[in-house]
């Protein structure tokens, strides 16, 4: 069974953030199963290279996840309110019935002085998120 190449962590991650920056999903990423490379799209803003012909060819490319398809946003912000910060955790629910929340959370989170530890949380949950990801679509990673 041949190998697949190898895709850089760093550049999965900046995919995947260029994905996720775009909550109505105007923006677009995909990892070619044969090189390991990435193609970026994006619905409003126009890229210096266009994609593949064959992007659209599961067998060749695959889609970089969106942080919502991997539960990394509100799911996520609320799985840090319960771990780390339990009586704040109706409170941070409340949140993200609203617009707004997230400037609120990181609002309580600093001035709870849990920011940093947000942040580390945050940053442990994409990348197990991310590794796993790719080793369901049979992607080597590489630091």
């Amino acid at each position: 069974m041949p190998t697949s190449p190898l895709l850089s962590y760093a550049d999965l991650l900046d995919a995947f953030e260029w994905v996720s920056a775009s909550a109505d999903l105007q923006n677009s990423a995909f990892v070619s199963r044969k090189t390991g490379g990435t193609h970026w799209a994006s619905e409003i803003d126009a890229l210096e290279d266009a994609l593949p012909e064959d992007i659209d060819d599961a067998s060749v490319y695959v889609a970089v996840p969106h942080k919502h398809d991997l539960d990394l946003g509100i799911a996520l912000a609320r799985r840090f309110a319960q771990e780390k910060m339990p009586e704040a955790a109706d409170t941070v629910a409340g949140f993200f019935r609203q617009r707004g929340a997230y400037g609120r959370f990181k609002d309580l989170l600093e001035r709870q002085g849990k920011l940093q530890a947000w942040y580390d949380y945050e940053a442990q949950a994409v990348e197990r998120a991310l590794r796993d990801w790719s080793d369901e679509q049979g992607l080597q990673l590489k630091a």
